[in-house]
């Protein structure tokens, strides 16, 4: 079964102690972790794709405008990808297995051409990483869920800055979506 990694909005402003809507020191955590599994993809010949979140500046029809501050905003450092994560980006970009793609809304598959690259490539099993687990994440993973792909969730992988509901959501993607989460 062809399988792809999707990290999503591990950026500068998610991740950093500065960002404008961080997870902090959780996301920060994750760094080492999701650039190993980057590699590890890398190096079984599957897949990998970032989905980044974008925004423009004092958009207001965006419904995020009201709920968040701003973030991500096109052509600031807040939408850069952050520490290792980046740097193992940039290693594999050009690999042929290798896709990055900006996002508007939560999920990563809303308004993008992410199923039908994933459709395409007879990718059938999605692994998520990134944050936050309870917003993008879920998001993400409830999309592929409806659309029928078979779903892994790394634990040690996600992060929120909610830490109540980054525990409800590991939680429903098993109970719920019978998601495989793959414990830390």
């Amino acid at each position: 079964m062809n399988r792809a990694l999707i990290v999503i909005d591990y950026t500068v402003d998610f991740v950093a102690n500065d960002g404008n809507l961080t997870c902090g020191e959780p996301a920060q955590a994750l760094d080492a972790y999701i650039s190993r599994l980057m590699n590890d993809f890398h190096s079984g010949g599957d897949y990998i794709i970032m989905a980044n979140d974008t925004h423009e500046q004092d958009d207001p029809y965006h419904p995020e405008t009201k709920l968040f501050p701003p973030h991500n905003i096109r052509g600031t450092e807040g939408r850069e990808l952050y520490g290792e994560v980046k740097a193992a980006r940039d290693r594999l970009k050009d690999t042929g297995k290798f896709y990055e793609f900006d996002k508007t809304r939560y999920s990563a598959f809303a308004g993008t051409r992410l199923e039908m690259y994933l459709r395409e490539r007879g990718i059938e099993e999605i692994h998520l990483a990134g944050v936050c687990t309870d917003i993008c994440v879920l998001h993400t993973a409830v999309d592929a869920y409806n659309k029928g792909f078979h779903i892994v969730v790394h634990e040690a992988g996600v992060a929120s800055f909610n830490q109540m509901g980054h525990e409800w959501a590991l939680e429903h993607f098993e109970n719920t979506m019978g998601a495989r989460v793959l414990k830390k």
